[in-house]
C-alpha cells in the first residue's frame, strides 16, 4: 500500500464505503510479510512513498518469483527488481508480464508509472562502457514517475559532445553523472548546470582506475559545489535519489 491507496482507503471510510473494521483489518495486514526467507515490508510505500525494491543478486529465481508475487498480491502496481539474472526473468516471465532490460539486468512487473515529476531525469555518461550503470539509474527512475533524457558517450576526451547539449543541461530538475577513468565528468557538468548533480563512479577502467576507486575519490573531491556522490556501480541509488528530489514538494506545516 502507498501513500495514494491509504488516502484512497480513508477516503472510502468517510464515504461509509467501507466500514471502519474492513479498513482496521487493511491495515492490520501490512506492515510486513514473512515468507521466511524474506520478510516483505508492505509500509515501505506509505512511510517513504516508494514501495519495497526487490534487490535481485544473490536471491534464486524461485525467490524472486514468489516475492514478487506477494507484492503482486497485496495490490502494488509496479514491482522493480534490481540485479536481475536472466534465468530468473525466464521463469518469472513464464506467469507474470514482465519488462526486461538485458543491458542493466532491470525487471519491470506492472505499469509503468505516468511521469509526474517536477521536471526532467538527465543521465549523462562519459562513454558507452558506462551504459549498464546508466540503464540502471534510467530504468529506476522511470518506473518511479519520471521522465528521462538520455545523453550518452559526452565525456572529457571531447568536451565538444557534452557542450552541445547544454540546453538539456540547463533545463534539468537533477542531473546523473556516470563515469569510469578518473571520473571528471560530474565536476564539468558539477560547473555547468545549475540543479543538484548525483555523480555514479563506474569500475570501468584500467588498472589503476581500481575498479571505480579512482571514480569515487575524484567525485567526492569534486571542486564544483551541488554535486553529491554515490557507490561504485551504483545507477540504482541515483536514479532513486534523483526521483526524490524530482517530487519534492512543500509540505504543510499545522499551527498547533
Amino acid at each position: 500500500m502507498n501513500q495514494n491507496q491509504l488516502t484512497d482507503l480513508l477516503k472510502n471510510v468517510a464515504e461509509g464505503k467501507i466500514s471502519v473494521q474492513e479498513a482496521v483489518l487493511q491495515l492490520k495486514q501490512e506492515p510486513f510479510e514473512d515468507l521466511e526467507f524474506a520478510k516483505l515490508d508492505h509500509h515501505r510505500g506509505i512511510r517513504q512513498g516508494v514501495a519495497e525494491v526487490i534487490y535481485g543478486a544473490g536471491k534464486t529465481p524461485e525467490q524472486i518469483q514468489k516475492i514478487t508475487q506477494a507484492f503482486l498480491d497485496r495490490g502494488q502496481k509496479t514491482v522493480l527488481i534490481t540485479r536481475m539474472s536472466p534465468e530468473a526473468f525466464q521463469l518469472l516471465s513464464k506467469n507474470i508480464k514482465i519488462q526486461y532490460d538485458e543491458i542493466s539486468r532491470i525487471g519491470i512487473v506492472g505499469e509503468i508509472p505516468i511521469p509526474d515529476g517536477n521536471g526532467k531525469i538527465v543521465v549523462a555518461t562519459g562513454g558507452t562502457s558506462d551504459m549498464a550503470v546508466a540503464e540502471e539509474a534510467v530504468w529506476t527512475a522511470q518506473a518511479l514517475g519520471n521522465e528521462v533524457v538520455r545523453l550518452y558517450d559526452v565525456g572529457v576526451a571531447g568536451l565538444h559532445r557534452l557542450l552541445a547539449h547544454t540546453k538539456e543541461l540547463m533545463s534539468a530538475q537533477v542531473i546523473i553523472a556516470i563515469a569510469g577513468m578518473e571520473g571528471a565528468l560530474a565536476s564539468v557538468i558539477g560547473g555547468l548546470a545549475d540543479c543538484p548533480v548525483i555523480a555514479v563512479p563506474t569500475s570501468v577502467g584500467y588498472g589503476a582506475s581500481f575498479e571505480g576507486l579512482s571514480a569515487l575519490l575524484s567525485m567526492l573531491n569534486s571542486c564544483a559545489s551541488g554535486v553529491s556522490v554515490v557507490n561504485i556501480d551504483n545507477g540504482f541509488g541515483a536514479g532513486y535519489m534523483a526521483s526524490m528530489i524530482n517530487h519534492i514538494r512543500p509540505k504543510e506545516n499545522k499551527k498547533e
